[in-house]
C-alpha cells in the first residue's frame, strides 16, 4: 500500500482547520497545532512533508516559525505553504523572505488549493529522485569504478530526464506552449556557442558552461507552478495584479532549486539553474524583476536565457497572440539592444540567426511586422 503523505495544519482558527481537513483527509496524513510552538514541537515527530501554516496566531507568528522550520535539521524535506488573509504584494514577498515555499490567499476556492497541495507533493517526489540520481552517482563511483564512464553517462541522461520532467511540470499546465522547453534551449545553446567562438564572453563560456546550460536553461520558468492556471491561461492582457503573481514565479522558483541544490551540492549545474530561474527577467538597463539588477551585475546564463526566451515567445503561437515571422522578432530584439538585452548577446543572436530562423519552420500563422502591434513593446507576459 503506498504511503500517504503528512501535513501539518497550523491555524488557531479551528473553523478554518475543520475546512482544510474537510478537503484534505482522503488523501493524506494529517495533524493540526494552535501555534507556532505546538507546530515546532510536533515537527520532530510527526515529520510532516508539507506544513499549511497561518500567519497571524498567538506567540510567534507564521513567518518566524516559517523560518525556524527551514533551519531545522528537516528543513530542506519541508514544504511550507503560508494561508493567510493578507494578500499584498509585499505581504507575499516577505512570507517568500522567510523561506516559504508558497502562498495561498484566504477564501480560497477548495479545488484549486488541493491541486496546489498535490503539485507541491510531486514537487518532493521530483527532488527525492534528483537525490536519488545523486546517490546512485556515488554507488556507480565506489563499487564499479572499471565502468565509471559508462555509468556516470547513464545517470547524466538519467538526470537530464528528471529534469526535464520538472520544467515540464510547470510548462505543460499551458496547452500551447508545446516545445517551447526544447526550442529554447536550443535557442540558448546557439547563442552561447557564438559566444564561445569569438568576444569578450568566449573565456567564460567553456564546455562545462554549455554542458550546465544545456540542463538548467529548460527549468527557467519551474516557478510558475505556483501561478493560478486561470493567470497563465487568460486570452488577454493581464491587469496590474495578476501580472505581480506573475513575477512571483521568479521567487518561487529560485527557492525551489536552491533547497534542491541544498541536497546535491554546489559546483553542479545547479548552481546556474537558481541563477536562471531567479534573474533571467532582469533587464540589462535594469528596468527588469525582481532584483532590479542591470548589466554585468545578471549572470550571463541568464541574459542569454532571457533574449532565448523571449525570441520563442514572439514566434509562438500563445493563447493571448499567434505566432510572429522569425524577422519580426528580430528586429524587436534589436530595438532592445542595450535595454532589455545584452548587446553582446544580441550580436551573438543575429551572428546564429539563419539557424534560429531554421528552428521556426514548424511555427503556425506566422505573422508579419504590420501585425506586431501591442505585443512589440513589452515582453514580461510572454
Amino acid at each position: 500500500m503506498e504511503e500517504r503523505g503528512r501535513i501539518l495544519i497550523v491555524d488557531d482558527n479551528t473553523m478554518n482547520v475543520d475546512i482544510i481537513r474537510l478537503i484534505l483527509r482522503k488523501e493524506y496524513d494529517l495533524e493540526t497545532a494552535a501555534n507556532g510552538e505546538e507546530c515546532l514541537a510536533k515537527v520532530p515527530s510527526f515529520r510532516p512533508q508539507l506544513v499549511l501554516l497561518d500567519i497571524m496566531m498567538p506567540g510567534i507568528d507564521g513567518y518566524e516559525t516559517c523560518r525556524r522550520i527551514k533551519s531545522s535539521a528537516i528543513g530542506g524535506l519541508v514544504q511550507v505553504i503560508l494561508v493567510s488573509g493578507k494578500g499584498s504584494p509585499s505581504e507575499r514577498v516577505k512570507g517568500y523572505e522567510a523561506q516559504a515555499d508558497d502562498y495561498i490567499v484566504k477564501p480560497f476556492d477548495h479545488g484549486e488549493f488541493l491541486s496546489k497541495v498535490r503539485v507541491h507533493f510531486r514537487l518532493l517526489d521530483t527532488q527525492r529522485q534528483l537525490i536519488q540520481a545523486k546517490d546512485r552517482l556515488k554507488i556507480y563511483a565506489e563499487e564499479q569504478k572499471d565502468l565509471v564512464t559508462v555509468r556516470t553517462n547513464q545517470l547524466s541522461a538519467t538526470q537530464d530526464m528528471v529534469v526535464f520532467a520538472l520544467a515540464n511540470l510547470a510548462d505543460s499546465r499551458d496547452p500551447e506552449t508545446g516545445g517551447h522547453l526544447r526550442r529554447m534551449r536550443r535557442y540558448a545553446q546557439l547563442i552561447a556557442e557564438e559566444l564561445a567562438d569569438k568576444g569578450p564572453y568566449a573565456a567564460i563560456v567553456d564546455q562545462r558552461f554549455l554542458e550546465d546550460l544545456y540542463r538548467s536553461s529548460v527549468l527557467h520558468d519551474i516557478g510558475k507552478v505556483a501561478v493560478p492556471d486561470s493567470i497563465l491561461q487568460k486570452p488577454g492582457p493581464l491587469t496590474s495584479a495578476e501580472f505581480e503573481a506573475i513575477k512571483e514565479h521568479v521567487i518561487v522558483g529560485g527557492q525551489m532549486l536552491e533547497m534542491a541544490r541544498d541536497h546535491v551540492g554546489s559546483g553542479t549545474f545547479m548552481d546556474m539553474a537558481v541563477d536562471i530561474v531567479t534573474y533571467h527577467h532582469e533587464n540589462f538597463d535594469g528596468t527588469g524583476y525582481c532584483r532590479g539588477l542591470q548589466g554585468q551585475e545578471i549572470p550571463l546564463s541568464a541574459r542569454i536565457v532571457a533574449l532565448a526566451d523571449v525570441y520563442d515567445a514572439i514566434t509562438s503561437r500563445r493563447t493571448y497572440k499567434p505566432a510572429y515571422d522569425p524577422d519580426v522578432a528580430r528586429d524587436i530584439i534589436v530595438r532592445e539592444s542595450g535595454k532589455h538585452f545584452d548587446p553582446i548577446i544580441v550580436d551573438a543572436f543575429l551572428a546564429r540567426f539563419e539557424h534560429f530562423r531554421s528552428g521556426c519552420g514548424q511555427q503556425e500563422e506566422s505573422l508579419h511586422d504590420d501585425a506586431w502591434c501591442s505585443v512589440s513593446t513589452g515582453f514580461d507576459d510572454l
